[in-house]
């Protein structure tokens, strides 16, 4: 019980720094938003918490339970959406930048490719982060946000800020899902030499 409290714990943990993030993100907008948004990720690192974006492309490399990752995914989702309606109610212009941002969302194969494009960036940051240094968040986070590419936790706290839901949050999980994985097939047999 103690062990799933504590990945419960550190997966809110998580969602609020990226909700942290993401906040400056719909509030100062490009370029400072982007560059404000690695705080988050980098918490997530140096703190040790529960990402489902920085971990199910280590599902098999850290033998990382699907169980423990789908807790993982469930709990940032839950958490992420409670704290973008709390987001809602500190500041109309978020709020309305939230809603700009998702009406431009759909179910998709450009939106797919965007979230596994996230996935992919999100796995080589997590992994250059795992090698020693912190410059594939640094240069990653601001890559993906400016190449308007897709992640599902801040996706999903947008949504809440938003507070509407949209299924193309579903395909958003699927593609950074896919693409961290993929990045790590890929790279793989790298590895191993």
């Amino acid at each position: 019980m103690k062990k799933y409290l504590e990945l419960v714990n550190k997966a809110i943990g998580a969602s609020l720094l990226i909700g942290l993030g993401n906040y400056a993100l719909l509030k100062l907008g490009n370029p400072i938003g982007p560059v404000i948004f690695a705080l988050g990720l980098l918490g997530v690192c140096y703190m040790g918490l529960n990402l489902f974006t920085g971990k199910c492309g280590f599902l098999f490399a850290d033998k990382i339970k699907i169980t423990d990752l789908l807790i993982i995914l469930v709990v940032n989702l839950l958490a992420g959406y409670a704290i973008g309606l709390a987001f809602s109610v500190t500041d109309k212009e978020v709020m309305a930048n939230a809603i700009a941002k998702v009406s431009t969302w759909n179910i998709s194969l450009s939106f797919l490719i965007k979230s596994v494009l996230c996935g992919v960036i999100m796995y080589i940051a997590v992994y250059m982060y795992k090698k020693g240094t912190s410059l594939g968040i640094i240069y990653g986070i601001p890559l993906f946000i400016f190449c308007s590419f897709q992640h599902c936790i801040a996706n999903v706290i947008t949504l809440g800020v938003a507070r509407t839901f949209d299924w193309s949050l579903l395909i958003c999980v699927l593609g950074n899902f896919i693409g961290s994985l993929l990045m790590w097939y890929l790279s793989k047999d790298i590895e191993r030499k």
